[in-house]
């Protein structure tokens, strides 16, 4: 009869210290906004699934504890994230927009047409969310140690090594998605502080005030002819001035 295999323990590293600036803050307000919440949520988020993680493996429940802490948590954590930060910019968007259309009285219906919609809110977020890239590969790589290390043994200690060096580059992956992330903010919320200049530049057209003012002048230099018998006035004026003289 065969011994059954002496699993190795499983031990979750502390990644704190790889998480660089999602940790200490970038000092960083990109677009205007203060993300530190949302960077302290993320962080957060991981730290708490590696408690747990832990808790697992000393219970020996080790598929459980690979799950707490793996591909999944961090996707759904990164995620997310983005989304959260994609609504904070599209409100800072739409703040400044409605500010500068109060500013200088811009029609509704113009306002409409450079307000975010919603394709524009999607795709907006989809921009963000491409600053995860980098970390994409590396949740790759963690899910597949993360497999070979639920069995490893005694024997098999570079499994768990290996994938416990996944975890810490999951970890710097996440910070440098965070700081891409912080530069596609930057650069969307430049993009649309354009749009708010020039609503801002908006002037209400001029040719309106003036045609109604060249036809006004026009009619009452023609009525004032017209009445000083320079120029031959048409009935119904002749009778209405008829009308007023009897009046009087």
């Amino acid at each position: 009869m065969s011994s059954p295999k002496l699993l190795l323990p499983l031990r979750i590293p502390e990644l704190g210290p790889f998480f660089g600036k999602l940790v200490t803050g970038t000092g960083r307000t990109p677009g205007g906004l203060a993300l530190d919440a949302l960077r302290y949520r993320l962080v957060s988020r991981i730290i708490e699934q590696a408690g747990e993680a832990r808790r697992l493996a000393a219970n020996e429940e080790r598929a459980a504890a690979v799950a707490a802490i793996g591909r999944a948590t961090w996707l759904a954590a990164w995620e997310e994230a983005v989304q959260s930060v994609a609504e904070a910019l599209a409100s800072e968007i739409d703040r400044r927009l409605d500010a500068e259309a109060r500013a200088v009285r811009l029609p509704r219906r113009l306002a409409r047409r450079v307000a975010l919609d919603r394709a524009e809110r999607r795709a907006m977020a989809a921009r963000l969310g491409s600053s995860g890239a980098i970390l994409i590969p590396a949740l790759d790589e963690l899910a597949r140690r993360g497999e070979a290390a639920r069995g490893a043994t005694a024997l098999e200690r570079e499994l768990v090594l290996s994938w416990q060096d996944a975890l810490r580059t999951a970890a710097r992956r996440l910070e440098a998605a965070w700081l891409n992330l912080e530069e596609a903010v930057e650069r969307e919320a430049g993009r649309w502080q354009e749009v708010a200049d020039r609503v801002a530049r908006w002037r209400r057209p001029l040719w309106p005030v003036v045609a109604v003012g060249a036809l006004a002048t026009a009619l009452a230099a023609w009525f004032g002819l017209a009445y000083g018998g320079y120029l031959s006035a048409p009935r119904w004026l002749m009778r209405l001035w008829d009308q007023a003289a009897g009046r009087l």
